[in-house]
Order: structure tokens, then sequence, then C-alpha cells
């Protein structure tokens, strides 16, 4: 990768000057309390932000959180966020009420040398997400007046064409943090020569979000092996009765198009759980995937899959996971997704996580992060790259 990172930014000296870093902290917040779920992306920039204080870098930080409608909306603000990575730095973080209004000019000329400031949620301002370049440019000549050098860690947000990550580099000397370098390093890992047998496993609810992915990784990979709800689409282009579960018809005939071409590289779950509602403490049992009673719907991969995927597994040198394998949220249905993953910790393969649900999956079900080779912090942008297509937030960073 030809861009420059933070080492080298460090290297020139920050003591004093201010430097805008863009990172992802979109966590997940509870809808009754509003406090953080998963403050896993907080800590994945850490180490970013603690090298910026240590050499007396004046920090502005900036995110998104959610998909407000670019305006101010309480419910996505990043107050609580600026909380929590106080507590990890172990310092005060500066919070500004504003993204580039009196509150951001306020609070980022008020910073000390190794201070922080957090700016709010950037998608208060329409110029952040505008497909108009001269809107979102004049949110990110904003933004870039904050800012001396630029960094950005936030991985999660490289394949959005917005102001903070698109259209900042360009204003600003512009560098890798820690977290984009460690991911594209991985991931480049994944789209070169990778050790073999490479297993990829896939899950999640919808064949479509995965479709592009699927046809870059068909010709790559040793086994694909795949769960969660777009496992049914795939069922029933076999011809079999899925019930109520999760379809999408019109995948049908692309997933027998798939699997035709596929020479037995595709492996589909056996048994499924099968539940008469999608409910934590709905009736369930396991049944063959390919008889699923009409009434219910199938909400896990079951057993015998487990013991197949951990089978195809076992034989792995490299592993992409990304998806659930079931609704892991709900105890009743977890055990696919447990099972996968605990298979994937016990191989001698180079495992990838590949973010989004599957990265909190691990954490929701209190496994051990350090087991697993590199947990990404980007679902959408970890399968776009792997994909093939160009990232604007990395392309930017070339620049």
């Amino acid at each position: 990768m030809s861009i420059r990172n933070l080492d080298d930014l460090l290297a020139e000296g920050v003591s004093g000057r201010r430097v805008l870093v863009r990172a992802d902290l979109n966590v997940p917040l509870d809808k009754q309390t509003g406090e953080i779920t998963d403050d896993g992306r907080i800590r994945a920039v850490l180490p970013t932000l603690g090298a910026l204080v240590q050499a007396g870098a004046k920090v502005v930080v900036c995110s998104h959180l959610g998909r407000p409608k670019g305006a101010p909306d309480p419910q996505y603000s990043l107050r609580p966020v600026a909380g929590r990575l106080g507590e990890l730095l172990d310092a005060p973080v500066h919070f500004a009420t504003d993204t580039v209004g009196e509150s951001a000019r306020a609070t980022v000329d008020a910073l000390a040398d190794g201070q922080v400031a957090l700016l709010e949620n950037l998608r208060f301002n329409k110029g952040e997400t505008s497909k108009d370049d001269t809107e979102r440019g004049a949110f990110a000549d904003q933004l870039a007046a904050f800012g001396e050098a630029y960094v950005d860690d936030a991985f999660g947000a490289v394949h959005r064409k917005h102001a903070s990550v698109h259209d900042v580099p360009a204003r600003l000397p512009h560098v890798a943090g820690r977290l984009v370098l460690r991911e594209v390093e991985v991931l480049s890992r994944l789209t070169g020569e990778p050790e073999r047998p490479y297993v990829v496993v896939l899950g999640g609810s919808k064949v479509s979000d995965k479709l592009a992915v699927i046809e870059a990784l068909l010709p790559k990979v040793d086994r694909l092996l795949i769960g969660g709800g777009m496992c049914f689409t795939f069922l029933k282009a076999q011809g079999h009765e899925v019930g109520t579960s999760l379809l999408e018809e019109e995948m049908v005939e692309t997933c027998g198009n798939l699997l035709s071409r596929a020479e037995g590289k595709i492996l589909l779950p056996v048994d499924v759980v099968a539940a008469d509602a999608f409910a934590p403490d709905a009736a369930h049992d396991t049944v063959p995937a390919d008889g699923i009673p009409s009434h219910r719907l199938g909400l896990d991969i079951g057993p015998e899959t487990v013991a197949g995927f951990t089978a195809a597994l076992s034989q792995a040198k490299t592993v992409f996971w990304n998806g659930p394998m079931g609704v892991f949220e709900m105890p009743a249905f977890a055990n696919g997704t447990r099972g996968v993953a605990e298979a994937i910790t016990k191989t001698d393969a180079f495992t990838v996580v590949g973010g989004g649900d599957s990265a909190a999956a691990v954490r929701a079900l209190g496994l051990d992060e350090s087991s697993f080779g590199h947990i990404s912090t980007g679902g959408g942008a970890s399968l776009e790259y792997l994909e093939g297509k160009t990232l604007p937030g990395i392309a930017a960073l070339e620049n």
C-alpha cells in the first residue's frame, strides 16, 4: 500500500500541532438507556490516539454514529462515546456539541498539547454525506480547518465517499492510522495468495448483500460454508421446503446458478433449528435441512451442520468469516454461531473475522478475541475490499 502512515507523521513531530483524526466510533447504543453495549470500535482506535497524545499533539477526533438525516438528533449524539473514550484514555475528552460550529471552534482552540477533543456526530451536517461535490467540499473545508494534519483510522467508513473520509485528505497532509494500516495489510493477504486450504464462512440474512463477494471469492476459495438466513435461499434453489424462513425469492435462480458453477465448493446446512416464531422463547427443535415444516422458520444451523463446518475448517490454513450462523442475540439460536466461531479459534489457520455482526457476536458470546488472527472493524468495507472495489477513503490516502 503506497500510503504514508502514522509513524511517518510522528517522525516529523506533532507536538503542539492539531491533528484531525477520522475515527469509526459508530458503536451500538441501548435504545432504552442510551448506554454503549459494545465498545470494540472505541478500543480499536486507542493505539492511534494514544500515540498522538503521547507525542504531544492536540488531537481532534471526528466520527459518525448511526444514520441521522443531516440534522442534530439527540439519539445519535456522540456524548456517551466521549465519556467512554475518556475512561479508556484515562484522560478527559473535551466534547464539542456541534460539528463545525461555535462549540467545535471553541473546543478545538482551547486544546492544550496532548489533549483530545471529540466533535459531535458528523452526520448532523448534511454536507458529510452529500452527493453534491460542492456541498460536501464546503463541509470538508470547515473540518480541515481544525487540523494541520489528517489521520484516517476509520476503516469501517473507507468505502464511503463522505466529506471526512474522501474530501478532507485532499486538503491536509494525510496518513493512515494504525487500524487502517493493519486492516489493509490483513485483507491484502486474503486477496493475494492466501495459504491453502482457504475456507470462507458466510452468514447473515441476505444473499443479495453478499452476492458480489461470493462471486469474487468463488474462484479463489477451496470451500465456501454458508449459514445464517441467507442459506434458505440456497436450500430453496435445491428444491427444498424452507417454511416461513427468510427467503429472497428473486435470488433463488441466482443461487442455483452459483451451486452449479461451484463444483462442490459450497457447503450448505444439513440440519437447522426450526421455530414456531421469531421470538426468544418460541418452541423449536432441530430438523433436517430438507425437512423444514411449512409453518416453521429456521433460526440457526443445527449440530450436524456445525460438525460438518468444523471438519472443513479443521483442514484450513486461511479462514475468513463474515456473518452469524443464526439469530445469536437469542440464546436458543446462538449455538450455531458459537460452534463455528469456536471451531475457527481451534484451527492452525490465519483467521480473519470480517467485522459487523460477526465481530459483535464474538464479543456478545464471550469468546476470546485474541484467539482470532484479526477482527475487522468494518463489515461493509471488508467485503468491498475483498470484492476488489476501489474504496474512496483508501484512494484518497494514496493520492
